[in-house]
């Protein structure tokens, strides 16, 4: 499908920045938030779907429901407000289209003023959309158009045929990019081919240029798709390429080895006040076996909500001290990292005399953090939790022996580097996730790491009642909101949206906030959280010392917030939220000894989203959710596409194991012959692109 011409003075190069192509500045811009800067970028950014639109047909040929392209005249143009709108509609723009045979069609616009401003009344043009019957005959609501030329040109360019599905942001249409792309083409023939000639024999896979062609303008839906299958097969050939070339630099790198000592492990139980789970024990072993390695430890340690990661982690921290070295745990937030600070100054101070456990947070004021900074310089204190301040240059430890990141997937390779660069040698590293991952996504994602997985609870914890709500027992939901606090408990109420939006249906944590704060929970004492609210680390803090009883918030409390007096979670827009984030939400509750809730209320009530959600109620493992959200939604809903740096279709790519165990095999081949890629240049670059964006340690 060729896309309209963008004149260029020069062949666009690969490295160009994307306004060569006539992109403005302001869809720059845009661009940018998709991560397509250059001319590669865009040439590499395949669209995610297609819409087949066929050659033009005859208006009196159409039927009801059919995607067609429609060629004709337009007779007058209408732009005008509603009257009676309720929908925040502002414009209405209407014409019909008059083809050869005198058959007619209408047209509407919602909100594109311009369309009346470029359709003029006897213009030539073509539309393609969904026909759909009206009260006097057919329609098409807000149908891609194009202005024929009037002297004879009678074949759309840039509308019809295969139409791309490109990922978007507001203000951009995948029309424009398919028009940036088509003018970028030429590049393409220069794009480097990461696989050698003989991994794509073996695999029958297309050259570089010409998967990008088909790609992004294929003649026919099978072309398409082998095309996706080709840049699939390529981006997880370098994300496992990546992880072998690690491993084996990892094993030449010396760490000093932590002796296991049985003394250490003994008064660290004798300290925590509970018994470790049969899982608990088994990952710390596997660290402790690790740690006692000259080669680095490198572990991904996942467990589910509550399963005890922090106890783990904590008895690593007393066998590192007990061999006279530091640790640091980094959190994302300081929510966080300040409740790590209290649990592990719980689990290692009274047992460990000397081991001192320190917190360090940009929000600490500058006296505090000089004294953290000299009492980890001179070794002092043996632990420090902190944020991203841990590594900021100022920071030094006298001895680093373990590093150990929270919610791993909230940083990036670099800043993971900058920390471990902290030692003097390379540190042991223990990396921690709350989010469940099945195991096969878990090698795939963290393939250069060794993975431990707490796949059991600590015995009497009370199970959370889960149930569905619809729309029309909301009342019910509140009452029971009402009541816990009554009882002296605390309630969180999430919604999907910070603010108000025009696109989407889902109600807004703001506006919601008020409305409960005056209409429904008036007598109660409220707090508003979210991501973008300077002071949310004052609010949460509030609301853990009990101050507050109904906490609306979004989904910046997934993770990490230890609230054991809070007993209900309620979910609004729960079909907005995938599976195993919602048990995320769901594991925010049910930390203390009192029975607790966890209610989600749709803002679909069809029977096909109650029914995804009802999964909700009847599964309470986070690894077979998970594995359930992977079924139904994806791989990259399940941990985002973008957290990790890889495109939608290898994401989808992951979901076939034997591709994964052949791209691996490639991987290891190529490296067993080639260890340090000198006769692969282009894979070694395309490496070293691929962990600057690949949420890997």
């Amino acid at each position: 499908m060729p896309a309209t011409t963008v004149r260029l003075t020069a062949p666009p190069r690969l490295d160009d920045p994307v306004k060569v192509v006539g992109v403005t500045p302001k869809n720059v811009d845009l661009l940018a938030k998709l991560d397509i800067v250059t001319i590669r970028d865009l040439l590499l950014a395949l669209p995610f779907d297609w819409e087949s639109y066929g050659e033009p047909t005859p208006i009196a040929q159409l039927k009801v429901g059919q995607h067609a392209t429609v060629v004709g005249n337009a007779l007058a143009v209408h732009t005008r407000r509603p009257r009676f709108n309720r929908t925040g509609l502002k414009t209405l723009t209407e014409t019909t289209v008059r083809d050869d045979n005198d058959d007619e069609l209408s047209l509407i616009w919602f909100n594109q003023n311009f369309v009346g401003k470029v359709i003029t009344p006897g213009a030539r043009i073509a539309v393609a959309g969904m026909v759909k019957q009206k009260r006097y005959g057919l329609q098409m609501t807000s149908p891609h158009f194009e202005l024929l030329d009037a002297t004879g040109e009678d074949s759309p360019r840039a509308i019809g045929g295969l139409m791309p599905k490109y990922h978007l942001v507001k203000g951009l249409t995948s029309k424009k990019i398919a028009q940036w792309v088509s003018a970028a083409m030429p590049a393409a023939e220069a794009l480097e081919d990461v696989l050698p000639a003989e991994v794509r024999e073996r695999h029958r896979l297309l050259p570089i240029a010409e998967a990008v062609r088909s790609g992004h303008q294929p003649e026919s839906d099978a072309e398409w798709k082998e095309a996706r299958r080709r840049m699939a097969f390529m981006e997880l050939f370098e994300l496992q390429a990546a992880f072998a070339l690690m491993r084996a630099r990892q094993s030449t790198e010396p760490a000093t080895p932590i002796p296991y000592r049985q003394d250490v492990i003994d008064t660290f139980k004798a300290g925590v006040g509970f018994e470790l789970t049969r899982a608990q024990r088994k990952v710390t072993w596997d660290a402790f076996q690790d740690m006692a390695r000259t080669v680095p430890m490198n572990r991904l340690l996942n467990g589910d909500v509550g399963s005890g990661k922090t106890a783990v982690a904590a008895a690593c921290v007393a066998m590192a001290h007990a061999a006279g070295m530091q640790s640091v745990v980094m959190a994302p937030t300081e929510i966080l990292a300040r409740q790590h600070l209290g649990k592990f100054r719980a689990y290692l101070e009274e047992s460990f005399p000397d081991l001192k456990v320190e917190l360090l947070v940009s929000g600490q004021n500058a006296a505090e953090r000089r004294r953290v900074r000299t009492s980890a310089a001179s070794g002092h204190c043996a632990l420090v939790v902190g944020t991203h301040a841990l590594i900021e240059d100022d920071v030094e430890l006298a001895d680093l022996g373990l590093a150990v990141v929270d919610e791993q997937h909230r940083f990036g390779t670099r800043q993971r580097e900058l920390l471990r660069a902290k030692g003097k040698g390379r540190p042991h590293f223990l990396a921690m996730t709350a989010t469940p991952i099945p195991r096969t996504l878990a090698l795939a994602v963290y393939g250069e790491m060794s993975v431990s997985v707490i796949d059991e609870l600590p015995a009497g914890r009370t199970p959370v009642t889960t149930e569905v709500v619809e729309p029309a027992d909301r009342p019910r939901a509140y009452d029971l909101v009402r009541k816990q606090v009554g009882q002296g408990r605390q309630a969180f109420v999430i919604y999907p949206l910070i603010d108000e939006s025009e696109k989407s249906a889902a109600k807004a944590a703001t506006v919601e906030f008020e409305r409960l704060r005056t209409e429904v929970f008036p007598e109660l004492t409220m707090g508003l959280i979210h991501g973008r609210l300077k002071e949310k680390d004052e609010v949460m803090k509030r609301f853990v010392a009990g101050e507050i009883q109904v906490l609306v918030a979004t989904a910046v409390v997934e993770v990490g917030v230890d609230v054991p007096n809070a007993s209900v979670m309620m979910i609004e827009g729960a079909d907005r939220f995938g599976l195993a984030q919602l048990h995320q939400f769901r594991g925010r509750v049910g930390r203390g000894a009192a029975q607790s809730y966890c209610l989600l209320l749709a803002d679909d009530p069809s029977a096909a989203t109650l029914e995804r959600l009802r999964l909700v109620t009847e599964i309470t493992d986070g690894f077979k959710l998970a594995e359930e959200d992977m079924r139904l939604r994806g791989m990259g809903e399940l941990l985002g596409p973008r957290q990790h740096g890889m495109s939608d279709l290898a994401m989808q790519g992951l979901r076939e194991p034997e591709l994964l165990n052949e791209v691996r095999q490639e991987a290891e081949r190529l490296l067993a012959d080639d260890p340090d890629l000198s006769r692969h240049p282009v894979l070694a670059a395309a490496i070293t692109r691929r962990l600057e964006l690949t949420s890997i340690s």
